[in-house]
């Protein structure tokens, strides 16, 4: 009992501000590899300036970056966020140097939906570094680098880009792209006689402080419960089963890992259905969870 009421505490705080998706998350694999130098709101470039990154460092909405998608040497996909910036190197030393700041990047796996390859942020390159999108690591030339900084100054002159290399390729977003639009859903309202079928819905769930994801759940007229869990670490999808119990706010399932089983025990909250609070087990270590209904993807 002081579990569950630690549990119900704990999600109250978090309450006021469902979940939602970042309008950087929505721009997954299949989306990425369906982008083209022809298509609206895309352009292709070989060298992606300061003056490109200020003229679309809003495409995304609460955002100062420009928006980049990689194709990589590997020919995987990879999104970016990128500011041109200039950073002081120490205190003795008072003049600043042109730096590209890569406040987030992910690489997916090839013919994946969310699975990761490599992920980072605040990622900062100097003149000449050279960077793996597929290793996530600034690296040298013979390890077939995705992307070069330059930034090169004279009297004359001043030279500022990223470029791709090899056989990368480099599209600047310019405007969002449709179809990674949140996709609106009718709000969800519980009836005055709680019913398992509100189950059904997408939720960010959130274990034992150590892992979350997205968890997707449908339930059928017999309480027969299936969907899938999004790994917010990999990106990777595993198949949820289960069932919901004999007290219809109360839910069973499974997440079926690769080399494991994880088991949820929860119970919906009857007064508005955004939240489920309970317990989880995996190889006989029990865990608190709660899970956050998403409104919006």
């Amino acid at each position: 009992m002081y579990r569950c009421r630690f549990l119900l505490v704990a999600v109250l705080l978090f309450l006021p501000s469902l979940a939602r998706a970042d309008a950087f998350d929505l721009y997954i694999n299949p989306l990425l590899e369906k982008i083209k130098p022809d298509v609206e709101g895309v352009k292709e470039l070989k060298r992606l300036t300061p003056e490109n990154i200020l003229d679309n460092s809003r495409v995304l909405p609460d955002s100062t970056s420009a928006l980049v998608v990689v194709q990589t040497n590997d020919g995987r996909m990879c999104k970016l966020l990128v500011q041109a910036a200039r950073k002081r190197l120490n205190d003795e030393n008072k003049s600043l140097v042109n730096i590209l700041l890569i406040e987030k990047y992910v690489t997916y796996k090839a013919s994946t939906e969310r699975a990761v390859q490599a992920t980072g942020q605040n990622v900062m390159l100097f003149d000449g570094f050279l960077f793996s999108l597929d290793l996530g690591q600034v690296v040298p030339s013979n390890l077939a680098p995705d992307l070069r900084f330059v930034a090169k100054e004279s009297k004359d002159k001043e030279e500022i880009y990223l470029e791709p290399v090899g056989g990368a390729k480099l599209f600047l977003l310019t405007k969002p792209l449709p179809e990674a639009a949140p996709k609106k859903t009718a709000k969800f309202v519980i009836g005055e006689v709680f019913e398992p079928k509100y189950f059904t819905g997408k939720f960010k769930l959130y274990d034992d402080g150590r892992r979350s994801g997205t968890l997707t759940l449908e339930v059928d007229e017999e309480g027969a419960v299936s969907g899938h869990y999004f790994s917010d670490k990999d990106g990777e999808r595993y198949k949820v089963v289960g069932k919901t119990g004999t007290i219809k706010h109360s839910i069973q399932f499974s997440v079926k890992l690769p080399r494991t089983e994880q088991t949820f025990q929860g119970w919906l909250f009857t007064g508005t259905g955004l939240a489920i609070t309970g317990w989880s087990k995996m190889q006989d270590r029990e865990a608190g969870f709660y899970a956050l209904r998403v409104e919006d993807e």
